[in-house]
C-alpha cells in the first residue's frame, strides 16, 4: 500500500531538485522580497500583471526544502490566474497550514496539499508561507517583507 506522507515528500523533494519558474521576469509590474529569519529562507518574486491577470511569476531563492518546493509550487499555479484567483489560493493554503481543524480542499490545492503535514511542524510553517508573503507584499507594493510580520 502506498503511504500519502511518501507520496507528498517525493512532491516537495522534486521541486525542491527542479524548482519551476526560477529566474526573474522581464519586464516586473510587481517584485518583493520575502525573509525568513527563523529558518534562513529568502524568497525574491517578480510578476508581470495585466489586466487583473498574473501573465509570468518567478523566483529567486535560498533556504530549505519546504521554502523552495512551496515557491515552485506557488507560481506554478498562479501563472495566468486572474490576481483574485491567486489571493484566494493563497487565503486557502494559510487556512491549511493555520488552522487546526481546518478541512482543506484538495482539488483547489493541488500539489500545494504536499505541504499539509507542515503544520505539525509549527516553526516550518513560516518556511512554507514565505513565499505566499512575498506575493502578498508584492501585489500590496511593498518591497521587503518577513514571516515575522505576522
Amino acid at each position: 500500500m502506498v503511504d500519502l506522507d511518501d507520496i507528498y515528500s517525493e512532491v516537495i523533494l522534486e521541486h525542491n531538485k527542479h524548482p519551476r519558474n526560477r529566474g526573474r521576469v522581464e519586464n516586473a509590474t510587481h517584485e518583493s522580497h520575502c525573509d525568513n529569519p527563523v529558518c534562513g529562507d529568502k524568497i525574491d518574486l517578480s510578476l508581470r500583471v495585466r489586466n487583473g491577470r498574473i501573465e509570468d511569476v518567478r523566483f529567486l531563492g535560498e533556504g530549505c526544502a519546504i521554502s523552495q518546493s512551496s515557491a515552485s509550487i506557488m507560481t506554478q499555479m498562479i501563472k495566468g490566474k486572474p490576481v483574485a484567483e491567486a489571493e484566494a489560493l493563497g487565503e486557502e493554503f494559510r487556512q491549511m497550514l493555520l488552522e487546526g481543524d481546518y478541512e482543506p480542499n484538495a482539488a483547489k490545492l493541488g500539489d500545494l496539499i504536499a505541504l499539509q503535514g507542515v503544520k505539525k511542524l509549527h516553526a516550518r510553517v513560516k518556511c512554507a508561507v514565505c513565499a505566499w508573503h512575498a506575493l502578498r507584499a508584492a501585489l500590496t507594493g511593498t518591497a521587503t517583507v518577513s514571516t515575522e510580520e505576522e
